[in-house]
């Protein structure tokens, strides 16, 4: 009596994804930010209060906007770049163009890739008006229902992969802008308070900087400055 050895499946063919439409998109960006002769800088922020804050406020707002440490984030940037107006620039050809408005750019995932709108006047805005238009941004961009326009003019960007669990990471650059914040997780931590080891929710920042338009110097007073309003919510 003979067995029969089932046949293994045949192999699904390889998929080729050609590199156009937003796929192509997304690979001149990020080649171009590649090839910046970028630094990234991190640091450790204690967020206690600010998910204090984020608590506050969604206790006042019930379910009518869902207020995320995103928001808190934002906020705490776009008031930051006032003071440094280094940051808020773009490459141009030939200069450094300061711009004048704090536009920022939000990293929105998309089932077929990444796509970053743009908060207009983001140090205007509080933190429910943030929220809010993050919302609607994000809505947008994933029905492929914005217009260009609502892609262009950013001065900065933050994106924020902490829902994904990782520790850090080094975001690239958003090309012309010379400057983006990457958000982690936030987790619980030792951490010495007055000579005593307590837990509290810390989070790692990273700011990834273009070398040619910003040094080592300004750029870490600049995180070192975020840091400050998220841990004491001055302002927010």
């Amino acid at each position: 009596m003979t067995t029969e050895v089932p046949s293994s499946p045949a192999a699904a063919p390889s998929a080729l994804i050609p590199l156009k439409g937003l796929r192509g998109s997304i690979a001149r960006n990020v080649t171009a930010g590649w090839q910046a002769p970028r630094v990234a800088q991190a640091v450790e922020v204690d967020m206690t209060r600010s998910l204090a804050l984020q608590a506050r406020l969604q206790a006042r707002l019930g379910s009518a906007t869902r207020i995320t440490i995103t928001h808190v984030v934002l906020r705490a940037v776009a008031l930051t770049l006032r003071a440094h107006p280094a940051l808020n620039a773009c490459l141009r050809e030939g200069g450094i163009e300061r711009m004048p408005g704090i536009n920022l750019g939000l990293a929105v995932s998309l089932p077929d890739g990444l796509a970053v709108p743009v908060i207009r006047d983001a140090d205007m805005k509080s933190i429910e008006q943030l929220a809010d238009a993050s919302r609607e941004l994000a809505a947008g961009a994933r029905a492929s229902a914005l217009p260009p326009k609502a892609f262009q003019g950013g001065t900065f960007t933050v994106t924020n992969l902490g829902m994904t669990g990782i520790d850090w990471f080094t975001p690239i650059l958003n090309p012309p802008q010379v400057g983006i914040l990457g958000l982690s997780r936030i987790a619980e931590q030792a951490v010495v308070r007055k000579g005593q080891i307590v837990a509290a929710p810390m989070s790692t920042l990273t700011l990834v900087f273009d070398h040619r338009a910003v040094d080592g110097y300004p750029a870490a007073l600049f995180l070192a400055d975020i840091r400050r309003r998220l841990e004491s919510c001055e302002g927010l």
